[in-house]
């Protein structure tokens, strides 16, 4: 909103200092502020409110130290993440980018379905919450809408260097071609491409085409490489999501872990979207991908200050409300940025949470039918609670938890010329 005041008022009255929303890094600046300020000031009424309406949650005892301390502590705290990241994203960032309001979707459709489970906790005394099959379907029709509006959506493109010869063909006919200047001099020639590619780690040829999965179907085939990208979108969707959910167990270890995630995709959104240093990294090019970077650093905002209250001991909880919302958010920015690949090494803590229950529930069933009793891989699943079990203090854990993802954040980063 405010961009599109600031830049009619630029160009009608030309007022002093209108000029400076054109710049991605100053919406950006002003965007983490913001949101900090929401956080930090709005966040204590609404914890307030949540305790005056009884919002606490309760615990099931699991034999964990200091757990029981921890009941009638106000849940639903993930308000405030969803507030701070969507209040400074609609006032600073242009409102006519598919990517943002893609990612306004996300932000909300899955913090209505966390809330909704919540509620239902909460306010209707069920503790298993929202049904799972109603959380997939909410899961699922978020990815649907994702998958089909970056593959058919006209406006989510890739620009390509091509040769010269090939470049001026293509201004002959019409083409939109976009000419770049790098740091020695030498002209490259970008072409505007509507290609379902993704990039892959580690490799000189990092580019991957979802049509080669399909190819040899036949040549008529690639036309329905959408239902197959469709279904990798849903996957991820969910698993991100049920990842993120799975880690929000110890006071700020879930939102500390999505800060650090989120501030690595920032990079990666405002690299890609730029096309001097997507070309000098030998990244691909993503057109108009740079205004993510607004909502990132709102994301990142609403996460450092809703820490400020999460952190231990908490004063409130995000529930599903939260941890959904991020889940779902982090999984749809890599997958627009198209660094989905990297998913497994950047949100690796939510994937060793995730795998830590799935080898627990899956050991236990298979040495119960084998042996008659049920044997156990870790004390207890998700991970953080096997730490606990072996009288670790739950700050450490978080601490190390997030010492970890950093340095997963740096070797997601690393891959840009790691190759």
């Amino acid at each position: 909103m405010l961009y599109h005041l600031f830049t009619y008022l630029q160009d009608s009255v030309n007022l002093p200092g209108a000029g400076l929303f054109g710049y991605i890094s100053f919406r950006a600046a002003l965007a983490i502020i913001l949101s900090l300020l929401i956080t930090m000031v709005f966040g204590g009424r609404l914890i307030r409110m949540l305790q005056r309406l009884q919002v606490g949650e309760s615990i099931r005892d699991l034999g964990l130290d200091g757990q029981m301390e921890k009941a009638g502590t106000p849940t639903m705290g993930g308000l405030i993440i969803i507030a701070a990241t969507v209040i400074p994203t609609v006032l600073l960032a242009r409102l006519d980018n598919i990517y943002i309001l893609l990612m306004l979707l996300c932000i909300l459709w899955m913090g209505g379905v966390g809330f909704l489970d919540d509620y239902i906790k909460v306010f209707k005394k069920d503790k298993k919450g929202l049904a799972g099959k109603f959380k997939v379907v909410g899961q699922v029709g978020l990815g649907l809408i994702v998958g089909i509006t970056l593959y058919f959506s006209p406006q989510v493109v890739i620009k390509q260097e091509v040769p010269a010869d090939v470049a001026m063909e293509a201004i002959a006919q019409g083409d939109d071609i976009t000419e770049m200047t790098d740091y020695n001099g030498d002209m490259h020639y970008m072409k505007e491409s509507k290609e379902l590619k993704t990039t892959i780690p580690f490799m000189k040829s990092n580019e991957f085409d979802y049509k080669s999965l399909v190819s040899w179907l036949g040549p008529n085939a690639e036309k329905y490489v959408w239902f197959l990208y469709v279904f990798i979108v849903i996957f991820i969707i969910t698993a991100v999501s049920n990842g993120a959910n799975i880690t929000d167990g110890l006071d700020g270890l879930a939102t500390g872990t999505s800060a650090i995630i989120a501030a690595t995709l920032g990079v990666f959104g405002y690299i890609s979207g730029n096309i001097i240093f997507s070309n000098y990294l030998g990244v691909m090019y993503i057109p108009n991908l740079g205004e993510l970077t607004i909502f990132i650093a709102a994301l990142i905002g609403a996460c450092i200050g809703f820490l400020w209250h999460n952190a231990y001991p908490a004063k409130v909880f995000m529930g599903d409300t939260g941890s959904l919302a991020l889940g779902g958010v982090i999984a749809a920015l890599a997958i627009i940025m198209r660094k989905e690949l990297l998913i497994p090494i950047l949100c690796g803590i939510f994937l060793i949470e995730n795998l830590s229950v799935i080898m627990q529930v899956g050991y236990f069933k298979y040495t119960k039918k084998k042996f008659g009793e049920g044997r156990r891989i870790f004390k207890m699943a998700p991970l953080h609670h096997h730490y606990q079990k072996l009288g670790m203090h739950e700050s450490k854990i978080v601490s190390r938890f997030w010492i970890v993802g950093i340095i997963l954040a740096v070797v997601t980063i690393v891959t840009l010329k790691v190759r």
